[in-house]
């Protein structure tokens, strides 16, 4: 073949193009020109996940060849000094026993130019390195699903359904990618903060206690006579000596294809097929970058996060860093809300005296007109202050910086939508790092390229008077300049001269402190109650009557105990695309067990949702009485380490009556109640009112002030898919969704609300129980569960196998054995999923999380999540 040479600019790179017309992949008749063209399509998604790594290359000169001939080829860490261009960016590491110089793939010459030398496949570690013999701790974790002989694709994804809910349990953000030869690769986003061989000895118990739990699906050791029928879960690629396949790479098999990032949708569908070359240009233009959730921040050089020494140097391994500062650099739009504020994995620490540590970090006194005080030499008492500003911010996207002194510095928070027009709307409030007092008065052009970046100028400013100022919960008045942006604001509201009573209230429910990190919070305009006096009496009659033209309710004597209070309003399953017309108000899904608060009269009472008192349960929620008399509607939920909603710990605390037993529990796993509507206050009955002035009730009655394990769910207004974004970015179940106008509804399951869930679940009632084999041999292997359909009949939903501990197993099974009995309670049970079966009074719901539903209307890769003693089987309905 003649050498077709031809010189090219990209970039402002010059590169020799040769054999254009060169047949890569006899099969499919893909030529060089042909993967040149296709890595130039993808370079805008590839380059941001293999930045900074040092790239190891398969290149298959003569192309792959076909099945009887397979091309040569081969594998290369080091590069050629005399053949790679000088512009090409690269990296030393010095190994145990070699020294090796690799590419870095950081634009798109250098991707070009691998393209040329027919470098099919690009392979990068975990782990980024951008100076000699320095590896930045693992940004990402992988496992790799690899299916044995006689098993596939199919099996693959069984598995990686059951990875995805432990990767959500433990709040790591996690892609799927088809890995364009047999299996599929699972991506997690780590922190830095943990070296590699932390991250691989993670993996290794991930792939054991899947092993362990389901030994007729899964293998977690490498020997080949192990794998037959099942799938490796290969944890070792992340070993600091390891590398995979990159994302977006094409594969050096018989056929064109790549190593795709897929949707979780995707990986759960039934038709599910690795990606071909010519299929990624149309995924682009549907999905955009399904990878970027796993892109890190950008390094720089001079301020490495979590480094240490090469894997197998011989020189001494310095202690990593994990969080050291870095100068706030990114790429743009990367990491960041639009406001200019960088997300809280750029946060960096502060040190104890100075609480300007992190403004610091991300300006540069030399490139922007923003005041940049020197560092703190001293942690002396900072003096008391009450000035405010509030700047416009032409940034990315423009928003308002509420900027209050406190304790010496400017505590602040970035709101997109600025500082509510009326009582009854809530606007994000995203608290930022502090800044220095000198930014009361500034106002100017921060440069393009750097933080913040932007025109910002005074909205207003003045005084403010506190009220309260917790962890939690601020509530000031502020008093702005004459002719400010807040005099319209306390015109509209009633309070013309009085200055605007705003309230700052924290939608994060972890540990955390407002004098520098970074949290979701709203802010609230409220109207009355100056100086925030609670008025007993204040919730009177509504302004308008209830938009459901129902009559007036009537009225209960004050104070008493009448008949029992409402049953709960139910929500009906939903999709976001029914919320987008009307005016809805959004709340975020909890994650625990409903309760009806009866605080009328003495003693409180929580009932749960079937009507059974679990007061003695839950006796840390005893402060609710301050709050009557009162019938309010809330949901109780336990926390896990991050501070999100955990249902299983919530299981340690359920059906305990013994005071000793739950004493015991109450300190292992304290709980809160989160409130969402108020019912009935001093007698009234409130659920005819539409729920924009329940709501506001509620706010009035929680403004004098609640006890410290309970707070109200926050209300959201404007779009749903700003919601469910936040709602997954902090790992909750989902958004209810709350028609304004609507009355509550008792026992009612309306669509007047609906729920809006990331991942689906489902209620289902237990019917019998298959033996267990090989480690769980002795005890069950999997239930065999219902959901009645309208007439009442218990109908097959499927076998959960899986999500149980072995305490869990030995619980399960105590509770079962008691209720044997000799026939199935299931009307529709397949001969085959009778085998072994153990059958029982349906009598016991549980909850489980699935991938979707069969044509048959089984639940397809059912995990377990816990019991619902709140439920009975006749309340159980099929969800989707």
């Amino acid at each position: 073949m003649a050498s077709q040479r031809e010189t090219v600019q990209i970039d402002g790179r010059r590169i020799s193009l040769s054999n254009l017309d060169k047949v890569m992949y006899p099969a499919a008749g893909t030529t060089k020109g042909d993967v040149i063209e296709y890595y130039r399509t993808v370079a805008p998604v590839m380059i941001p996940a293999v930045r900074d790594r040092p790239a190891t290359r398969k290149r298959w000169v003569h192309g792959v060849g076909t099945a009887d001939e397979p091309g040569e080829v081969f594998f290369q860490k080091n590069l050629d000094p005399r053949s790679t261009p000088e512009w090409v960016q690269r990296v030393t590491l010095h190994h145990r026993h070699s020294t090796n110089t690799y590419p870095l793939v950081n634009d798109l010459p250098t991707l070009i130019w691998l393209a040329q030398i027919a470098a099919l496949e690009i392979h990068v570690p975990q782990w980024r390195a951008v100076e000699t013999d320095t590896m930045i701790n693992p940004d990402r974790l992988v496992i790799d699903l690899d299916p044995g002989p006689g098993a596939g694709l199919p099996e693959c994804v069984e598995v990686a359904l059951l990875v995805k809910p432990i990767f959500d349990d433990l709040g790591l953000a996690s892609v799927p990618v088809t890995s364009g030869s047999k299996g599929i690769h699972l991506y997690a986003r780590l922190d830095g903060s943990q070296e590699w061989e932390q991250v691989s000895a993670v993996a290794r118990e991930l792939a054991k206690s899947l092993e362990a739990d389901h030994p007729d699906l899964v293998v977690a050791d490498q020997k080949k006579t192990l794998r037959e029928g099942r799938v490796l879960v290969d944890w070792s690629q992340n070993s600091g000596q390891k590398t995979t396949i990159a994302p977006y790479s094409l594969r050096g098999r018989l056929q064109p294809m790549v190593a795709a990032p897929r949707t979780w949708e995707e990986i759960g569908a039934p038709d599910l097929a690795h990606v071909r070359y010519t299929e990624m240009a149309g995924r682009l233009s549907t999905f955009g970058d399904l990878f970027a959730p796993l892109h890190p921040t950008p390094l720089n050089p001079t301020t490495l996060p979590g480094t240490h020494d090469a894997v197998g140097s011989s020189r001494p391994r310095p202690r990593a860093s994990a969080g050291a500062p870095r100068d706030g650099a990114r790429s743009s739009g990367e990491d960041d809300d639009g406001t200019g504020h960088a997300p809280s994995s750029a946060q960096v620490p502060t040190r104890d005296g100075d609480r300007l540590t992190a403004y610091r970090a991300k300006r540069d006194a030399a490139k922007t007109p923003e005041p940049v005080p020197p560092e703190a030499v001293s942690s002396a008492t900072p003096r008391a202050g009450d000035a405010f500003v509030i700047h416009e911010h032409h940034a990315r996207r423009l928003h308002w910086d509420l900027r209050l002194e406190h304790e010496g510095v400017l505590s602040s928070f970035a709101i997109p939508k600025g500082i509510p027009a009326t009582t009854g709307r809530n606007h994000l409030a995203v608290h930022t790092e502090d800044h220095p007092l000198e930014y009361l008065t500034f106002s100017g052009t921060i440069p393009h390229g750097e933080y913040g970046a932007g025109e910002m100028s005074v909205w207003d400013t003045g005084t403010y008077e506190v009220e309260k100022w917790r962890e939690d919960e601020i509530i000031v008045i502020l008093h702005g300049l004459p002719g400010g942006g807040l005099e319209s604001v306390a015109e509209g509201i009633g309070r013309a001269g009085e200055g605007v009573r705003l309230a700052l209230i924290r939608t994060d429910t972890g540990s955390g402190s407002v004098s520098g990190g970074r949290e979701n919070w709203l802010a609230h305009l409220m109207k009355d109650q100056a100086k925030g006096h609670w008025r007993r009496g204040a919730l009177g009659a509504p302004d308008h009557p209830a938009e459901t033209g129902a009559p007036a309710p009537e009225i209960a004597a004050p104070g008493a105990r009448g008949g029992p209070p409402p049953s709960p309003m139910l929500a009906q399953a939903g999709t976001e695309g029914l919320v987008r017309d009307g005016d809805w108000a959004f709340e975020m899904k909890w994650d625990g067990i409903r309760a009806i608060v009866d605080a009328r009269a003495e003693p409180l009472r929580l009932l749960s949702r079937n009507g059974i008192d679990q007061t003695a349960t839950y006796p840390e929620l005893a402060g609710l009485a301050e709050l009557g008399p009162a019938v309010l509607d809330g949901e109780i939920v336990a926390q896990d380490a991050r501070g999100r909603p955990d249902f299983g710990l919530l299981q340690q605390r359920m059906n305990l009556v013994g005071p000793a037993d739950v004493e015991r529990a109450r300190r292992s796993v304290p709980v809160r109640i989160i409130l969402f509507d108020l019912l009935e206050y001093e007698g009234r009955d409130l659920t005819r009112l539409p729920f924009r002035e329940r709501r506001a009730a509620l706010e009035l009655l929680a403004a004098g002030g609640l006890p410290a394990n309970v707070q109200l769910s926050p209300v959201f207004d404007g779009s749903i898919d700003h919601v469910l974004d936040a709602s997954a970015e902090h790992g909750l179940e989902g958004v209810v969704a709350k028609r304004r106008g609507s009355a509550y509804e008792p026992g009612r399951r309306s669509g007047a609300w609906l729920k809006i869930k990331h991942t689906q679940t489902q209620e289902v009632v237990v019917a019998g129980w298959r033996e267990g084999k090989g480690g769980r041999e002795g005890t069950l292997g999997s239930l065999l569960v219902g959901i009645p359909d309208d007439d009442g009949v218990l109908r097959y939903a499927g076998r959960v196998g899986s999500g149980f501990t072995d305490r869990m197993l030995a619980e399960i099974s105590g509770r079962l054995r008691p209720l044997e009995r000799a026939t199935s309670p299931l009307a529709d049970i397949p001969r085959e999923d009778t085998r072994d079966a153990h059958w029982v009074t349906p009598k016991l719901v549980a909850e489980v999380r699935y991938g979707e539903l069969t044509s048959a209307g089984r639940l397809r890769h059912p995990v377990w999540r816990g019991w619902r003693p709140d439920k009975e089987p006749k309340d159980v309905v099929r969800e989707a």
